[in-house]
């Protein structure tokens, strides 16, 4: 029997991979008899370039770059000389779960360090950016971004704005072209199709988890759309909200005023990457799995698409999640881990116990 082992990650508790290995030690251990392949999957969310990274055999480039505070940070990314690409997470230098436990605070949370990668990337004579949106601390628009790149952005008596100053945004009133822009096209892939703005746009939406309180959304929705108009008019285009734009704080919505940016399905992206038609081909049966599989998982996340894929080729798979919230009833069977306690600070020692636990409890089923 072939079992392909491809989760998501267990987001806050558990890498992709971590889970996976998990999972696969408990089969070689109980049941020599199976063949597995581990081969973790990502959607466009935290991760989803390290992961690609891995998969694809890149060489691993490490630089130090600024967190989303303005601290210095060692971050990576993925670099395929032959083609010319770099992949780059945003989360490397711009993600929320650098911050810990701190206080989020939007109104100074930049997206330059996620620049100053992209930077080192040219240097190398990167041709395409493959950025994975997902995880990022900051609604910026992708104005970080744009400065590590060569725009000054400058305040009302033309002077330029320094980074991480807070409500940058706000303080924009003129912005400068460097004629050394460099030409390169960005591929944003994304897990969520939410617009900018909205009702179900990045502020309301996604601001939340990054410090943006309820009463200041109309505030922050209005300050942002001042810096798109004046981005947009400084490039003589005309702004159009597109699916996607919510993803990252505004970043591909930013880099599409200035660069060639496409927003890609990340689940679909990654996929054809990582040649996962194969693998399921291969498997009599899939094994996937995330943190909590909810109503929004039907909107492209991996597990979802995954669970597609599988179908198409008439192979069972399994999802294992907490919760019950999602349409569960797509999945051929289903391994509910119990809900963590985040309160505590062991949780994350403890969901690698829970799944060992579920896993030893439940995973006989499974072959029936």
């Amino acid at each position: 029997m072939n079992i392909l082992i491809a989760p998501n990650a267990f987001k806050g508790t558990m890498s992709a991979r971590e889970a996976g290995e998990i999972i696969q030690e408990f089969i070689k251990n109980k049941f020599p008899q199976i063949t597995t392949e581990l081969l973790p999957i990502a959607d466009g969310g935290d991760g989803t370039c390290e992961l690609l990274t891995e998969i694809l055999g890149l060489e691993k480039n490490q630089i130090w770059a600024l967190d989303p505070f303005g601290r210095p940070i060692p971050c990576s990314y993925g670099w395929d000389n032959d083609s010319k690409k770099a992949y780059i997470d945003i989360a490397a230098a711009s993600g929320i779960a650098l911050l810990g436990n701190e206080l989020k605070n939007p109104f100074v949370a930049s997206s330059f360090g996620t620049g100053q990668l992209i930077r080192h990337a040219l240097e190398l004579g990167a041709e395409e950016i493959v950025l994975g949106l997902g995880g990022s601390a900051t609604i910026d628009l992708g104005i970080g971004i744009l400065a590590a790149l060569g725009l000054n952005f400058l305040d009302l008596n033309g002077r330029e704005l320094t980074q991480f100053t807070p409500k940058f945004l706000s303080k924009i009133q003129h912005i400068q072209k460097s004629p050394s822009i460099p030409k390169v096209r960005f591929s944003c892939l994304c897990d969520v199709n939410n617009t900018f703005f909205g009702d179900r746009g990045a502020i309301p939406v996604f601001g939340p988890q990054k410090g943006i309180l309820p009463t200041q959304f109309d505030f922050y929705e209005s300050e942002c759309e001042a810096v798109v108009n004046q981005i947009f008019r400084k490039q003589k285009k005309i702004f159009v909200d597109e699916s996607g734009f919510g993803a990252a704080g505004g970043i591909a919505l930013g880099l599409s005023a200035f660069f060639e940016t496409k927003i890609k399905f990340g689940a679909k992206y990654f996929f054809e990457q990582a040649d996962l038609e194969v693998k399921v081909k291969w498997a009599d049966l899939i094994i996937t799995g995330e943190g909590r599989y909810d109503s929004t998982s039907t909107e492209g996340k991996a597990c979802y698409e995954l669970m597609q894929l599988a179908h198409s080729q008439s192979k069972k798979i399994t999802l294992i999640t907490s919760g019950q919230e999602g349409e569960l009833e797509f999945f051929d069977q289903v391994m509910t881990l119990p809900d963590l306690d985040f309160s505590n600070t062991d949780y994350k020692e403890k969901s690698r116990k829970n799944l060992q636990n579920l896993l030893a409890k439940e995973f006989s089923r499974l072959l029936r």
